[in-house]
């Protein structure tokens, strides 16, 4: 059946509204409160498009024509008037009115591993205390516990780097992803003919009756045997259960069928895996998902950078291009978010492999959608790419401002696994206001 491939916020504004009325929320954040007092009712999802590897600023987003460290691609005129994009990115360049780049982020990681964790979590990894990713922050903050589809579900992300950063850390089992793979794909993850599959996601051969009635005796069997053993395990074995029992519900069962589709629609996606993901991710925030990440491997450049951007953006290209005009035409845009990004950026120098090497100190990444004033690029880097000139943003800075941009409050709390209250963004950052719309 399955085919190729609340703090609830009403709490919160009370809060909000309180500490406003009494002078403690400083400029900025009173902002906030109000517009989330007006915004209530809309509800927010966010698409997480991951670039396993970390994808090169100047040959994507931040080019350097006519330097020595600028490669052999051209730029190109985007839609909106003054900015100018890689050459390999012509569709995504006619829906610059939605994007914001950012050329100017700046972080100290250079490694796979704690770059990627420091993006996904915004803190930098610690031994004792389990960091959630955004997506389990997120479904924390937005999913509805009552809903049969996950609050977070991870696309592709089993591939290198990847993985364990995703997890949902000390929000627990609840919070974590619901992960769709891919067959045949590799690494790279964007090529032609991939599978994406959730396993098992078929509907048992018995009657509704005597589905229930298998349930309900699993359950009296099991009650007492959870009940005298509380903890982490138990936890993830009745969340697994309690998951299972309602994806298989008809309803959430379609959300993953592609087939609904016209084909039409799944070749503007892109026909790889990276494509349909891409359009699984629009079906899924369209039932209420708040948190879709869909990941696009194969950007560890140390070799042939150049031949390897040029096939990744082949794929990268019709998928986010129709995935930010196919959420405009069902005006689900405007409450989506849509964050491009990889765990840092790559090398400025071209290396004797022709390749581009790890390089964190100035790279590029992209927000779109909902909560953005797309059509701008935000920071600038020197001639040479070496260097961030203008408005530098950290990792702190951009996890508070797509907590804005959620209407989430970057500043609220949670409770660690060593009971220390973390915040949802590090308090070090702060939101990008001339990203925010």
């Amino acid at each position: 059946m399955l085919s190729e491939l609340r703090l609830g916020r009403r709490t919160w504004l009370r809060s909000a509204a309180a500490l406003a009325g009494a002078g403690a929320i400083p400029g900025w954040f009173g902002q906030l409160a109000a517009r989330a007092a007006i915004d209530r009712a809309r509800k927010r999802s966010c698409i997480l498009l991951w670039m396993a590897g970390g994808p090169s600023q100047l040959d994507t987003f931040d080019l350097k024509p006519g330097t020595d460290n600028g490669g052999p691609f051209r730029e190109i005129a985007a839609a909106t008037a003054g900015m100018r994009i890689s050459e390999h990115l012509p569709l995504l360049a006619q829906q610059s009115q939605h994007l914001a780049i950012v050329r100017s982020m700046q972080t100290k990681e250079g490694d796979h591993g704690r770059a990627t964790a420091h993006l996904h979590t915004g803190y930098l990894p610690q031994a004792s205390i389990r960091f959630p990713s955004l997506g389990a922050l997120v479904s924390n903050e937005l999913a509805d516990a009552q809903a049969d589809l996950p609050g977070f579900v991870s696309v592709g992300s089993q591939g290198a780097f990847t993985q364990p950063s995703v997890a949902a850390g000390f929000l627990g089992p609840r919070h974590a992803p619901l992960v769709v793979a891919s067959d045949g794909i590799g690494r790279r993850g964007g090529g032609e003919g991939g599978t994406l599959r959730v396993e098992d996601l078929t509907s048992p051969s018995i009657s509704e009756g005597r589905w229930q009635e298998r349930l309900n005796l699993l359950h009296e069997m099991e009650q007492p045997f959870l009940a005298s053993r509380p903890g982490p395990g138990t936890a993830s074995h009745i969340t697994a259960y309690d998951r299972a029992a309602r994806l298989r519900s008809p309803a959430a069962m379609r959300a993953f069928d592609l087939t609904e589709e016209s084909e039409a629609m799944r070749d503007r996606y892109g026909r790889g895996t990276f494509g349909q993901g891409c359009l699984l991710a629009r079906r899924l925030v369209e039932r209420g998902v708040p948190f879709v990440e869909v990941t696009l491997g194969g950007w560890d450049t140390h070799n042939n950078n150049f031949d390897q951007v040029r096939s990744l953006c082949g794929s990268l290209d019709p998928a986010w291009a129709t995935l930010l005009a196919d959420l405009s035409d069902r005006r689900l845009l405007d409450s989506t978010l849509v964050v491009w990004m990889g765990e840092f950026g790559r090398t400025p120098g071209i290396n004797p492999r022709s390749g581009r090497d790890h390089y964190p100190v100035a790279w590029s990444m992209v927000l779109g959608g909902g909560g953005i004033r797309g059509g701008q690029v935000i920071g600038r880097t020197s001639a040479s790419g070496m260097a961030v000139e203008d408005r530098p943003v950290h990792v702190p800075d951009l996890m508070a401002t797509i907590c804005v941009a959620l209407g989430l409050d970057p500043r609220k709390q949670n409770v660690s696994n060593v009971a220390r209250p973390i915040r949802l963004a590090d308090p070090a950052g702060e939101p990008v206001k001339e990203v925010l719309a």
